[in-house]
């Protein structure tokens, strides 16, 4: 569990004992049943990560909306959106393995994160890896209820595919950008899950310098 999980959860317990002795364990109840929502929302379970050779992993449990591509720093990218319900776990991953190179917050709204709109104007921190000659943005975007973002790296770390880096409290979404040369693997509907669920795959070098894709179906191109 997230450490957040034990601060909130302990919080509503002493307000619980303070509402119980001053009016009793009836009204106390409801108290208690919010921190059981926290311990249960703060929730970190272990992850089967894959190891496909050019996997780009999903940083975050929930719901893929999107999935097109976009311009972002004058390059054409897939990008593909991921929202996450305050059902869904919160702590987010690292899409492949490499080397932090950028790490820029960008203040700004707390719309509805399902909204087409949210990933340019909502508070995001917007995060860059490098790794194996390829390069990998992800967004951590608040959402409607969301207020805090936490990413627990700095620029020259390096990160796992798949290990754990931060957290978005309570609804929000995560963008993943990557070359358009990839083959993706999920479509809009489909629930992933963090470190776990390919989203991608970038293509690998043989020896002779041809371009394959790993562990592909070769019916699903990238779009």
């Amino acid at each position: 569990m997230v450490r957040d999980g034990y601060f909130y959860g302990l919080g509503c317990v002493i307000a619980a004992g303070l509402i119980a002795w001053l009016a009793g364990w009836a009204y106390a109840i409801p108290v208690l049943l919010l921190a059981s929502f926290f311990l249960w929302f703060f929730r970190d379970p272990e992850r089967q990560i894959p190891t496909v050779p050019g996997a780009v992993v999903s940083p975050g449990d929930g719901k893929v909306t999107d999935v097109s591509v976009v311009s972002a720093d004058g390059a054409s990218r897939n990008r593909i959106s991921i929202f996450l319900s305050v059902f869904d776990v919160h702590v987010n991953r690292s899409p492949i393995a490499g080397v932090v190179r950028e790490v820029r917050y960008h203040r700004g709204k707390f719309v509805n994160a399902m909204s087409a709109h949210s990933a340019e104007e909502n508070e995001q921190n917007i995060v860059t890896v490098e790794g194996d000659g390829r390069t990998v943005i992800f967004k951590q975007i608040a959402g409607l209820i969301a207020r805090r973002i936490v990413f627990n790296f700095k620029v020259g770390d390096q990160v796992a595919c798949g290990q754990r880096v931060g957290l978005i409290k309570f609804g929000s979404r995560v963008d993943v950008l990557f070359d358009r040369d990839a083959a993706i693997q999920v479509t809009p509907g489909d629930r992933v899950r963090g470190g776990a669920t390919v989203l991608a795959v970038l293509p690998i070098k043989r020896q002779m310098g041809q371009p394959v894709h790993a562990g592909v179906d070769p019916g699903r191109e990238a779009h």
